[in-house]
């Protein structure tokens, strides 16, 4: 009898200490699940010169007619990063950054010089802070290498 008593009381303290860790664990997670991070950018990747072809009658994400204000989109959510091919990447760019597209640094590599200009745009917000990006480049690859992931969604590398 004394062996199903002890036993009985071993295993109500193991759940005891079992449910004491479940409740110290979990206002640390509910605080957790309460306050998501909001780090999401609104990418616009516009083919031409922004100034040119700026149309107040085409939405952001519309494509135009032509070809040199074709205009594309994504959205960039980080937490978990998702919302093109290279989120990770283009997160932990972000994240080193401050959040600042401007501050990430410039990838050393050579461009031709092309005149194939592509306007950057990016709206949203970091660590609860809004951002707003617009940067028109003289080519695709002068844009990649100042702004690494962010607005490669479509590309390699």
């Amino acid at each position: 009898m004394t062996h199903t008593t002890t036993a009985r009381a071993a295993r109500t303290a193991l759940l005891a200490a079992a449910a004491l860790l479940l409740t110290c664990a979990t206002p640390a997670q509910a605080a957790a699940e309460r306050k998501p991070a909001n780090d999401w950018l609104h990418l616009t990747l516009t083919r031409g010169d922004a100034q040119q072809d700026v149309r107040p009658d085409v939405l952001p994400g519309t494509p135009s007619g032509d070809h040199s204000g074709a205009t594309r989109d994504a959205l960039l959510l980080c937490h978990p990063p998702r919302g093109h091919a290279h989120a990770a990447r283009a997160c932990a760019e972000l994240d080193a950054a401050g959040g600042r597209i401007a501050d990430i640094p410039p990838r050393d590599t050579h461009c031709p010089m092309i005149y194939a200009p592509v306007t950057a745009h990016a709206h949203g917000q970091w660590r609860d802070r809004p951002v707003e990006y617009t940067q028109t480049f003289p080519n695709p690859c002068v844009m990649a290498a100042r702004t690494g992931a962010v607005f490669a969604w479509d590309t390699e590398g």
